[in-house]
């Protein structure tokens, strides 16, 4: 049976959050083809991506401190990682809220109406649920395209589910650690897992294309992270996957490089090659989207499509698959919504990162590459966490923090921190960028407290070249 909507939400993630008290006068649809027992209702960030890997992270890190106490004259051991224990207390917490998340949508008390199945366009505003009862037909006055993305699986001979690997959709919920573990990538989710699995005494390969790991982040950055990352796992640069077979319980992992080809062996295998949008699962051509040819949904600054009344937001239709920019992007679009006189644009200007592996990194702005490409004026400075008090504490040798700027102005153009709270030491020169306080301004017209963390931030834009 057919059902008009006065609004339909695809997606249970960020663009869940857009159906608040504001909308109770509104007949809303939320779709969400991953639902129920270990589903996914509540999107990629909860289940499957930043909320458990960070909790992974963290219990890395605690497992890794013995390696650093020595250092500092402290006798600390690891006796041993209850992969179980740690597995099932993230879960136990991430579980529960996506089943309530599922339970209150689909309970009807909020004018909402839940379906749950694979949403698909027919025609403009009008889409195809597959549910467990049957398709469902359902039109709308108003459509968010918020289904966001999956793991990007490369075309390698053997690579399917017979011969059997991970991805970050099910890496963290295996049975039993491994002895050793292959991990296809060189982005944000190799380096992290490459981390979380090393700390808990898997014997890492990481296996990438290019010459360094993390080729997007600042050239300075990248270099070292891969030196350290070295001394840490078994890294394969400029190499090639081109084969995968299955013996017994071993994986045979045809390799080819620059020393020709070889065959490595290991226990699983995790593909972390990107992840791509799912425009295609709900088949957003049919629907009238323009599409770019990565297969991102085109928005404007409002979030709006190439289809009036259809908006878009996330991993779908946005380049920086980062939850922080898919919640920025609900909210405009929510606005737009219940304000359709008055848009407003998302704000992209100035968007930060961070990779959450070790060491942490925090990014935002040009890169000294992207700044030389762009022919504009920049100059830049460096400062090593061991020329502050605190890193002197912490025994840090190979962390910093650069910062580019324009020489005339002082204006922050990008900003790289590479070592211990990282995400955090970035946030004041966001805020900088994003109010327009010029590097000047910013290292002299307030008080670094002594001795912490800041001062190798202060110290960076104290020693800016400007003119």
């Amino acid at each position: 049976m057919d059902r008009h909507f006065d609004l339909v939400v695809i997606g249970s993630g960020s663009g869940n959050s857009i159906v608040d008290r504001r909308f109770a006068d509104w007949d809303v649809a939320v779709v969400e083809k991953g639902v129920g027992p270990l589903g996914s209702f509540g999107g990629t960030c909860l289940n499957v991506g930043c909320i458990p890997t960070k909790m992974f992270v963290h219990t890395a890190d605690t497992a890794r401190a013995p390696e650093h106490a020595a250092e500092l004259g402290v006798d600390l051991a690891l006796h041993r990682v209850d992969w179980p224990a740690v597995r099932d207390r993230i879960f136990g917490r991430i579980d529960p809220l996506a089943a309530g998340g599922e339970r209150f949508r689909a309970s009807g008390r909020d004018n909402v109406t839940l379906y749950r199945g694979t949403a698909r366009f027919t025609g403009e505003r009008r889409l195809t649920v597959e549910t467990e009862d049957g398709p469902v037909t359902v039109t709308a006055d108003k459509v968010v395209v918020a289904a966001g993305s999956r793991p990007d699986v490369p075309e390698v001979p053997g690579l399917d589910t017979e011969s059997g690997f991970h991805t970050s959709d099910t890496v963290m919920r295996m049975a039993r650690l491994p002895r050793r573990m292959t991990i296809l990538g060189s982005g944000f989710v190799a380096a992290e897992l490459a981390h979380v699995f090393s700390s808990l005494g898997v014997e890492i390969t990481v296996v990438a294309r290019g010459d360094v790991l993390l080729r997007r982040e600042d050239t300075d950055i990248a270099r070292r992270f891969t030196e350290l990352a070295r001394e840490r796992w078994n890294v394969l640069l400029n190499r090639k996957l081109s084969g995968v077979r299955r013996e017994g319980d071993t994986l045979l992992l045809d390799v080819e490089g620059p020393d020709g080809a070889a065959t490595l062996e290991t226990d699983e295998l995790l593909v972390a090659t990107g992840r791509r949008p799912n425009s295609d699962l709900v088949d957003a051509a049919a629907g009238g989207l323009a599409l770019r040819p990565d297969g991102r949904i085109v928005v404007d600054a409002r979030q709006a499509t190439s289809v009036p009344g259809v908006w878009a937001l996330g991993d779908i239709s946005s380049p920086w698959q980062l939850k922080h920019v898919a919640n920025h992007e609900a909210r405009t679009v929510q606005h737009n919504l219940l304000h359709p006189d008055a848009p407003r644009a998302s704000d992209h200007r100035f968007v930060p990162h961070a990779v959450f592996s070790s060491p942490r990194i925090a990014s935002v702005g040009l890169t000294e590459q992207e700044a030389q490409a762009s022919g504009r004026r920049y100059v830049t400075s460096t400062r090593a966490y061991s020329g502050i008090a605190y890193g002197w504490a912490m025994e840090d040798t190979s962390s910093f923090a650069k910062v580019l700027a324009d020489p005339a102005t002082g204006e922050l153009i990008g900003a790289h921190i590479m070592g211990p709270e990282a995400a955090t030491l970035i946030q004041p020169l966001i805020q900088a960028m994003s109010f327009g306080l010029d590097a000047r301004s910013m290292a002299a017209g307030q008080y670094w407290i002594h001795p912490a963390m800041p001062e190798v931030v202060e110290n960076a834009l104290l020693d800016l070249p400007l003119d």
